[in-house]
């Protein structure tokens, strides 16, 4: 059972894993705000700079609604599908930033602890290696004493 937990650890520990859940998160987080964003800021402003009073102008009508018939209109949705477009932008770059933030900061806490290591071990005095020589005369030496 301990075995699973620690590889539940790992996995859960994997950048890809914790950027995917930030993502979900942060995504979520903003999805009404850039709702908002698009519907009532930049969708007017194209509806604008097309000279249409919304965004549902910049549809396309292929079949209008017949009533006698009982069809229903048949759209080509480009505005809405304009503005999903802007949705999903500004939602993949917000979360671009964030999780490039998230990954400098890991680097950054992963080289300050690389000069930790590195200062720790030049702080330590490097122990002399004996040199086969050396190895050779004290083996000689303890063969004489044996004798």
């Amino acid at each position: 059972m301990k075995k699973f937990f620690d590889e539940f650890k790992t996995f859960i520990s994997r950048g890809n894993v914790m950027d995917m859940a930030v993502g979900v998160i942060i995504g979520g987080a903003f999805g009404a705000i850039t709702s908002s964003l698009v519907s009532n800021v930049v969708t007017p402003l194209l509806a604008y700079l097309f000279g249409a009073p919304n965004t549902d102008a910049l549809n396309i009508t292929l079949r209008a609604a017949d009533e006698a018939a009982g069809t229903e209109a048949l759209v080509l949705g480009l505005g809405t599908f304009v503005g999903a477009i802007l949705n999903f932008l500004i939602i993949a770059l917000v979360l671009f930033s964030v999780i490039k933030a998230i990954n400098k900061a890991r680097d950054l806490a992963e080289k300050a602890k690389k000069k930790e290591e590195e200062a720790a071990a030049a702080a330590e005095p490097e122990e002399k290696k004996p040199t086969a020589e050396e190895l050779l005369a004290a083996i000689l030496e303890e063969l004489k004493a044996k004798e």
